[in-house]
């Protein structure tokens, strides 16, 4: 049985959270949400929040059983981009792009 959760339109740019998600991709639950615990990450704060989500999701399943799950998949993809402007030299302006993301965290029991 599996158990999912999705957060979207986080403001992280995918590329950073993916540095995160490889990390837990695979582990068990218990693990993978102590590892986040310590990981000095903006990433890692939000991603062990959408796990405890899904572990959340899965406790209201009596067929799952919470202790024998796993993280069986991570997807982050890319949110809509938040275009901002810097002011340049010159009277030119600069463009920001203030990235978001979609993550999906999916849990499987052993």
């Amino acid at each position: 049985m599996e158990s999912k959760a999705v957060a979207r339109f986080i403001r992280i740019s995918p590329q950073k959270a993916r540095l995160v998600a490889d990390v837990v991709r695979g582990q068990e639950v218990e693990k993978a949400i102590n590892t986040l615990r310590f990981m000095p990450k903006k990433g890692a704060r939000l991603l062990r929040k959408i796990i405890e989500s899904a572990v959340a999701n899965a406790s209201q399943n009596a067929a799952i059983d919470v202790d024998t799950l796993y993280v069986k998949a991570v997807f982050i993809d890319g949110g809509p981009t938040l275009k901002r402007i810097r002011p340049r030299p010159m009277g030119r302006a600069g463009r920001i792009l203030k990235r978001t993301s979609h993550i999906t965290v999916v849990l499987e029991e052993h």
